[in-house]
């Protein structure tokens, strides 16, 4: 294989446009000249495969993409690694992200805080999920304090509630696990998930409280602020109410000061309907017998 370039030419006393042209560059191939393109030009590795789009776990680039005149320096051949994994029967290549792969399996993870970005995309992620599959169950999975975070205020609790609406607008059922933290807020979407399908794992808190309100600007100002606090105050008790089977007193008692829970708690509570436990200890079997026995798991 044979590859020619001209180099462009000009005169040496003016270095105009005009007195400097680059003539056309051509490659021979065995004797056939063909045109160049920038795929042929700029030939960059890829994951998952190799110039010549072969998918392979190790493929080392052509030789002709190395230069090969004196004056040029040695060049290693790159090698493009794939690890592929075994699903089933067939070997497929990794999914871009672990959070693609999750949601491959509807799979909804809520691990910050709500504030807007993360209400948008747990909202888009569940309208989407519906509309490729309306039968089949939504996982959502929960480690958020909320709207708040170390005492501090990042959302507003009608962030909360975008979520919840739309929990009960999608047709899919959605299965709840608390996997670290529930709190404020977050305690509300885990316990609005399907009956029957809400859990926690063993070492997972849950909380409950009242909204969190910082009032600023004059008199007036803090006066529509303070009304519109207790309405939201007052929704959220409902909605307490409604998915933990508990009366509007007692919740408004019971949120006075922030109320903690620990995974069998939250069942007695009525948070959520039980608790997945691993057998791998004898201790743990003695819980999960006894929580068998209560038929609570």
């Amino acid at each position: 294989m044979e590859v020619l370039f001209s180099a462009p030419r000009c005169s040496l006393g003016t270095l105009t446009p005009s007195l400097c042209f680059r003539p056309s560059r051509t490659r021979s191939y065995n004797g056939a000249p063909f045109r160049t393109s920038l795929a042929s030009d700029f030939i960059a590795p890829f994951v998952g495969g190799s110039v010549t789009g072969e998918l392979s776990g190790q493929k080392i680039h052509s030789p002709f993409l190395r230069s090969s005149s004196p004056g040029s320096r040695g060049k290693r051949g790159v090698v493009t690694m794939v690890i592929p994994f075994l699903r089933g029967n067939a070997w497929e290549q990794p999914p871009p992200d672990l959070a693609s792969y999750l949601y491959k399996n509807r799979i909804v993870y809520l691990g910050m805080s709500l504030v807007p970005s993360v209400t948008e995309l747990i909202l888009a992620e569940f309208l989407y999920l519906q509309y490729e599959d309306a039968e089949k169950p939504i996982y959502l999975y929960i480690n958020s304090t909320g709207t708040t975070k170390g005492g501090e205020k990042l959302g507003y609790e009608t962030e909360a509630f975008a979520i919840y609406d739309v929990m009960r607008y999608v047709k899919p059922p959605i299965f709840t696990l608390c996997v670290g933290n529930a709190w404020g807020e977050a305690a509300l979407l885990l316990a609005a998930g399907a009956k029957g399908n809400r859990a926690a794992l063993p070492s997972s808190t849950i909380m409950i409280k009242q909204p969190i309100a910082r009032f600023q600007g004059q008199a007036s100002d803090v006066d529509l602020a303070r009304k519109e606090i207790k309405n939201v105050k007052k929704e959220l008790v409902a909605l307490y109410s409604k998915h933990m089977g508990k009366s509007l007193e007692q919740i408004e008692e019971d949120i006075r000061r922030p109320k903690y829970f620990s995974p069998s708690e939250a069942v007695e509570y009525g948070i959520i309907d039980k608790v997945l436990y691993n057998e791998r200890g004898q201790e743990d079997r003695s819980v999960v017998s006894d929580l068998r026995k209560a038929q609570l798991i």
